[in-house]
């Protein structure tokens, strides 16, 4: 019982958190973990590093295979006639959070797994990393997107592909595209959300003797959010995936929407950075 409490002393009561409101969230003084600093808006010397394409690529990578799994799953399940002899809604969402769950762990090391542009902004606006790189990174993820339904398309052919709705998010009928846009920025909220606890520097240090695989929490957010928003939206909250089935599925009326799945991620992840960089960790936004 001693060792339990000593845990708790340790872990829970290393930073105290009763300070004004306004001031740092963490004691600079004595701290055992390290605070990244800002990422510069424009960092030139990323476009000459190996590492800043390499990390495009993982990005690239990892985004095609999450629109492969992701939307095969689907076209599996909405081709059956009975949902009985399918995964159903549930075997999608676990689809889509496994998905993240893998391709996170694979590629957090080299590029930070971000496989969103949602998320990407969210980290942008956090200073996270610069203009450049979430640029490129936004770029490689909508092309992998694209790539990635674009072989699901031509597994099953165009025209089955294409009755089938091609995994392309819409507003479901009896909801309106208000419904349609409050689901997106809430879901993105909770995924992004997720994003900045998972990684949070001060937390590891803080929480270390309670060992967390950062991938977990973010692929269960996705997970739970599919659950609750694809009979809504059949569930965006990222840009690149909607963007994606939207391209190759190529029907002019799935369009009418479309801007629901790039608004609604983004907002959602600039209310979550604002929330936790501002209110959780009490860290001003600067603008150099």
């Amino acid at each position: 019982m001693e060792g339990k409490e000593e845990d708790v002393r340790l872990g829970a009561n290393k930073f105290n958190e009763r300070q004004p409101i306004g001031t740092a969230a963490q004691s600079q003084d004595g701290k055992d973990y390290v605070e990244p600093p800002p990422a510069p808006l424009f960092e030139e010397e990323e476009l000459t590093s190996w590492s800043f394409y390499r990390a495009g690529i993982a990005e690239f990578i990892a985004t095609f295979l999450f629109l492969y799994i992701s939307v095969l799953t689907v076209m599996g399940v909405v081709k059956s006639n009975t949902k009985c002899s399918t995964v159903g809604i549930q075997g999608i969402a676990w689809a889509f959070g496994g998905m993240i769950f893998a391709l996170v762990y694979c590629t957090a090391g080299i590029s930070g797994g971000h496989i969103n542009p949602a998320v990407t902004f969210g980290l942008f606006l956090a200073r996270k990393l610069s203009l450049t790189r979430a640029l490129f990174y936004m770029v490689m993820q909508c092309l992998g997107a694209i790539c990635g339904a674009g072989v699901v398309k031509g597994f099953m052919g165009a025209g089955q592909y294409g009755r089938l709705g091609g995994g392309a998010n819409a507003v479901a009928h009896g909801y309106t595209k208000g419904d349609g846009l409050g689901a997106e920025i809430i879901g993105t909220f909770v995924l992004v959300y997720t994003v900045f606890s998972a990684t949070d520097a001060k937390r590891s240090a803080r929480d270390s003797h309670v060992p967390i695989l950062a991938p977990l929490p973010i692929g269960f957010a996705v997970f739970l959010v599919h659950l609750a928003t694809i009979p809504i939206t059949g569930t965006g909250i990222n840009p690149a995936r909607s963007l994606g089935a939207a391209i190759i599925y190529n029907k002019d009326h799935g369009w009418d929407d479309h801007w629901i799945f790039w608004v609604g991620p983004f907002i959602g992840a600039a209310l979550a950075a604002l929330y936790h960089q501002v209110v959780i960790r009490a860290i001003p936004f600067k603008s150099s």
